[in-house]
């Protein structure tokens, strides 16, 4: 068999002795807005508190808080009731997060508003509350608090492990000394570069682990950690069969995929008025 093959016309495409061609397989589900099933205007009506609160929660996203700001809503002093009736009402969106042993938050489906549980060392629920906002502050001060300005130090490797690291982490080293707020997202895209399992064991001994895990899931899956370095971030794309197709690192405050944008907000408000407006 001929190793040349033209560029184009016949003999351009492999036969059947060549093999097929092979391609990634493509998601096949995406997330999409779902009104929550709320309940009747009679079950409602129990549950005046929690409609207050969602009140509150719309004044908010009217108000559409600034990036790198949100408001809080405090839900400890309502009954289990009360704090049921307002999740089934918000209903559950595509982001979770999870940051350490404490802190637990979850999107609505009002894109921007945010479930916070804070449990303490007993497990005792301590805080309970909407926040709403791009992104909780409560998740990013778990991120940020504790974590070194720059990378770490680690013991020398063989170089014959390494291909790309060394220079990827004086990369990092560089874009995080420069990095303030509202200075644009610095992406490394580790799917486009050469890069060994030693590489990789490099990077993440010199970034360490965070506290912080985010699941985006809309088509295919984002899932987002925070490293031991501030505003350092791994993310990596996955598609509905939990096959890696973007492996990323990150230098931002948060990635964008985790972030509600303005028009979000303001898309959040109108469907909350219009869920409330049931019970007006």
């Amino acid at each position: 068999m001929s190793i040349t093959r033209p560029l184009a016309g016949p003999g351009s495409q492999p036969d059947d002795e060549d093999g097929e061609l092979a391609f990634m397989e493509l998601p096949k589900g995406m997330a999409t807005f779902s009104m929550p099933q709320i309940p009747e205007p009679d079950v409602a009506a129990a549950h005046a508190p929690a409609l207050e609160k969602l009140d509150e929660a719309l004044a908010a996203l009217r108000a559409a808080p600034a990036p790198g700001t949100s408001i809080t809503i405090d839900l400890l002093d309502l009954d289990a009731g009360n704090r049921a009736f307002v999740d089934q009402m918000l209903g559950e969106g595509e982001v979770s997060i999870v940051a350490g042993a404490h802190v637990q938050a979850q999107e609505s489906v009002l894109a921007g508003v945010w479930r916070i549980h804070v449990v303490g060392n007993d497990g005792a629920l301590i805080a309970d509350a909407i926040e709403v906002g791009e992104f909780p502050l409560s998740v990013l001060a778990a991120a940020q608090d504790g974590g070194a300005a720059s990378l770490h130090a680690i013991e020398t490797v063989a170089e014959d492990d390494l291909m790309n690291a060394p220079a990827i982490a004086a990369e990092l080293v560089d874009k995080l000394a420069a990095f303030a707020p509202g200075t644009p997202t610095h992406a490394i895209n580790l799917s486009l570069l050469p890069v060994s399992d030693g590489d990789l064991a490099y990077l993440d001994a010199r970034l360490g682990q965070g506290a912080v895990t985010i699941l985006s899931r809309g088509y295919g899956n984002c899932r987002i950690s925070s490293t031991g370095v501030r505003n350092a971030w791994w993310v990596r794309y996955f598609n509905s069969r939990e096959i890696l197709i973007l492996n990323t690192i990150e230098v931002c405050r948060v990635p964008d995929v985790a972030c509600a944008a303005r028009e979000d907000l303001e898309d959040s408000a109108d469907r909350l008025a219009e869920i409330l407006g049931v019970y007006r």
